[in-house]
C-alpha cells in the first residue's frame, strides 16, 4: 500500500492512496490524514487496504493523476523526528572532517538526535538558502514511521511497530555544525527543515527490498542533473531500524507517527575520491563525504556546497526500474522572509 498527502484541508493535508505505478491516486475515505490513520492503524489499515485494492483494480471512483508537486511530505508535521547515523562510514568521514576521532562505543551504541518535526518541506519544495557560508548540504536517507512503541521495547517489538518506509533529504548546514556540537548540547540551527518522499510505502509492498530490518536498493542521488551517488541502503548499515527504534524507546515511549531516520546512506569504498561514480564507485549521498575524500587525497576539498540554483533529486527504483517512493526533487533558492 502506498500513501501520500495532498496540500489541501489544512496543515496536515489530505490523505490519498497511490497506485503501485505511481500514476493514479484517490482521496482516502477511511482517514482524512496520515496521522489519523496511524493513530487508529489496527482499525483503519484494513479499510485503507481495501481502498488501495479498488484503486489497483480500476474500481475506485474519483481517481486523478498523481502529481508529487501537489504533495506535502507524507506527514507534513510529526510528533517526533529522531534521526540516527547508522552508516559508520559516514560517521567516520564527517568526524574526521572536523578533527574528531570515532570512539569505539560507536560500534555498539547507536547515534540518535531529535530533529525539528513541527514542519517539513514537501518533496518538491525549494530549499531556502539563508547564507551560502553556512555550508548547505543534502543528506539522502531512509526512514521508517512507527505505530506506538512502548518504553523499553525489545528489538522484536520495535520491528513489529514499523508501519511505513520513506526516503529523506535531511538538509544540513555543515559549517554551523562544529561550533554547535562544541557547545555539548547537540544540533539545532545546523538542522533546518527536512523533506520526505512524496509516497510512504508499507513494508509488505516493498517485496524483497525490505528484509524486516533494512531497505535494500540503490539510493539514486542526482546533483545539478548529474549522477552523484547510488549507495545501496542495505549495505554497511551498522544498526537496523528495529535497533534504532529500540534505542530511542529505551527510556521513553514513542507515539504513533514517530519518524526514525537511518542517517546518510554510505557504503565503504576505495579508489580515487572514495570513489565517485565517474571513477567507477557508488558515489555519495551528501556533499560532505566527497569533500572529505577530496581532503584525504588532495589535501583540500574542491566541491562546493549547495548554492542558489542547485538542484537535488533523491529516488529509489525497484529491480524493474520503477520508482518506489517517487522522487524528492528540490531546487535551492535564496531565502526571502514572507510578509505578514
Amino acid at each position: 500500500m502506498r500513501l501520500a498527502t495532498l496540500r489541501e484541508g489544512g496543515r496536515d493535508g489530505r490523505l490519498c492512496l497511490v497506485s503501485s505505478d505511481l500514476a493514479r491516486a484517490v482521496r482516502a475515505r477511511a482517514a482524512s490524514t496520515l496521522q489519523q490513520a496511524l493513530d487508529r492503524w489496527s482499525e483503519l489499515e484494513p479499510l485503507l487496504r481495501e481502498e488501495a485494492r479498488a484503486l489497483e483494480a480500476g474500481r475506485a471512483a474519483d481517481t486523478f493523476p498523481f502529481d508529487p508537486r501537489a504533495c506535502a511530505s507524507p506527514l507534513p508535521r510529526a510528533y517526533q523526528w529522531a534521526d540516527g547515523s547508522a552508516y559508520l562510514n559516514h560517521v567516520e568521514l564527517v568526524r574526521r572532517a572536523r578533527g574528531a576521532e570515532m570512539p569505539p562505543s560507536f560500534l555498539t551504541d547507536p547515534l540518535l538526535y531529535q530533529g525539528g518535526s513541527d514542519g517539513f518541506l514537501g518533496p518538491c519544495d525549494p530549499i531556502p538558502l539563508i547564507d551560502e557560508s553556512f555550508g548547505l548540504d543534502f543528506e539522502a536517507e531512509v526512514a521508517v514511521i512507527t505505530d506506538d512503541v512502548p518504553m523499553a521495547a525489545t528489538v522484536e517489538e520495535a520491528a513489529a511497530a514499523i508501519r511505513l518506509v520513506v526516503l529523506v533529504n535531511d538538509v544540513s548546514l555543515r559549517n554551523l555544525i562544529p561550533t554547535e556540537l562544541a557547545k555539548g548540547f547537540g544540533f539545532f540551527q545546523s538542522k533546518p527543515a527536512s523533506a520526505f518522499s512524496p509516497v510512504a510505502v508499507t513494508p509488505d509492498a516493498l517485496g524483497s527490498m525490505w528484509d524486516g530490518a533494512r531497505l535494500h536498493g540503490a539510493l539514486e542521488c542526482t546533483l545539478d542533473g548529474r549522477p552523484f551517488g547510488r549507495p545501496d541502503a542495505g549495505r554497511d548499515m551498522q544498526f537496523s531500524f528495529p535497533q534504532l527504534i529500540a534505542h530511542a524507546a529505551r527510556t521513553r515511549s514513542l507515539a504513533a507517527g514517530t519518524i526514525v531516520g537511518s542517517g546518510t546512506v554510505s557504503n565503504r569504498q576505495g579508489g580515487l575520491y572514495g570513489s565517485s561514480i565517474e571513477n567507477g564507485g557508488v558515489g555519495y549521498a551528501c556533499i560532505a563525504e566527497l569533500r572529505m575524500y577530496e581532503t584525504i587525497e588532495t589535501g583540500a576539498p574542491k566541491t562546493p556546497f549547495l548554492r542558489a540554483g542547485s538542484t537535488v533529486r533523491i529516488e529509489m527504483c525497484d529491480g524493474e526500474g520503477r520508482s518506489v517512493f517517487g522522487a524528492i526533487d528540490q531546487r535551492v533558492v535564496p531565502f526571502r522572509r514572507s510578509r505578514a
